[in-house]
């Protein structure tokens, strides 16, 4: 009895006591759920660094929004999704356009982008200001911020289900959509659009530079463990949502910032899939190499 409620206080009582940690939960919960579905066709795509791009192309236009109505929550994700979106379409227009490669362009844009941000916040704000829009503030999220994270898990789950075949086909075998005419630029658009999104809901929580984390570290860690695409995702949300509830558990227990913690933990389930997964891992493969000695 005494072991039990010692677990209960150290896992779930402060999502009990605190309304503050309850919203951070739901909001974790709500982006673990979108995020993994989306970084693990990111993988798959071949696209993982696109995606901490586009995360740090919100900066520019979010502190845009900042310094014209400080920390307006509508202003700043609209700010932030405009500006992802012109740094996308501009990577893209200049690997059509010349021979680049669309990852070079993105990180070209990437850097720019990162650095007029951090630019303009230290002009007009402090390094306080700067901080929380680059690492994110789990902790305050408000129910407004909560139901815009909420809004969009629950838009992107509903599209991707609508246009699940589609964007697996394109994983696989692009040229495929090639040949139906433009269905294969149409399918890569709204990729690009609910990737956006779900970096504009993730950094509300974890900040610009922290959002990415909680996207690709779950779909990364879980290729040790699955093999189908929709097991893939189904993992991966897992991790997300567990990272996010241990992470918020670290940083009350442990005093620590509350966004990196969660991204750690993120990490920690990628090194634990990396050595022990039961496909692809180290111990997998000796496993493999030792069954083929006997054989």
């Amino acid at each position: 009895m005494t072991l039990l409620m010692w677990l209960q206080d150290l896992l779930i009582q402060p999502f009990i006591e605190f309304g503050f940690m309850r919203r951070a939960l739901v909001a974790c919960v709500a982006l673990g759920l979108s995020c993994g579905p989306i970084g693990t066709l990111l993988v798959l795509r071949r696209m993982s660094l696109v995606g901490d791009a586009i995360a740090h192309a919100l900066l520019p236009g979010a502190a845009l929004a900042f310094v014209m109505f400080g920390f307006s929550l509508w202003a700043m994700s609209i700010g932030g999704f405009v500006a992802a979106i012109a740094v996308a379409g501009l990577a893209g227009l200049v690997a059509r356009l010349t021979p680049q490669r669309e990852d070079a362009s993105f990180a070209a844009f990437y850097l720019i982008a990162l650095a007029a941000g951090v630019m303009i916040i230290s002009m007009r704000g402090n390094s306080v200001d700067l901080m929380r829009v680059l690492f994110g503030t789990v902790l305050a999220v408000d129910d407004a911020s909560l139901l815009l994270i909420a809004g969009i898990a629950t838009f992107s789950l509903l599209l991707l289900a609508l246009v699940y075949r589609p964007l697996v086909v394109e994983c696989f075998d692009p040229g495929f959509l090639r040949h139906l005419g433009n269905a294969g630029a149409w399918v890569h658009a709204l990729f690009l659009m609910l990737l956006v999104l779900n970096l504009v809901g993730g950094f509300q929580a974890l900040g610009t530079l922290m959002a990415v984390g909680l996207m690709m570290l779950p779909a990364t860690a879980a290729r040790f463990w699955a093999s189908e695409v929709w097991s893939l995702a189904a993992v991966a949300a897992l991790f997300a949502v567990l990272s996010g509830w241990g992470g918020l558990l670290l940083s009350y227990h442990a005093n620590l910032p509350s966004g990196p913690a969660i991204v750690l933990l993120a990490g920690s389930f990628y090194a634990l899939s990396l050595l022990v997964g039961r496909r692809d891992s180290l111990l997998a493969r000796q496993l493999s190499r030792r069954s083929h000695r006997k054989a």
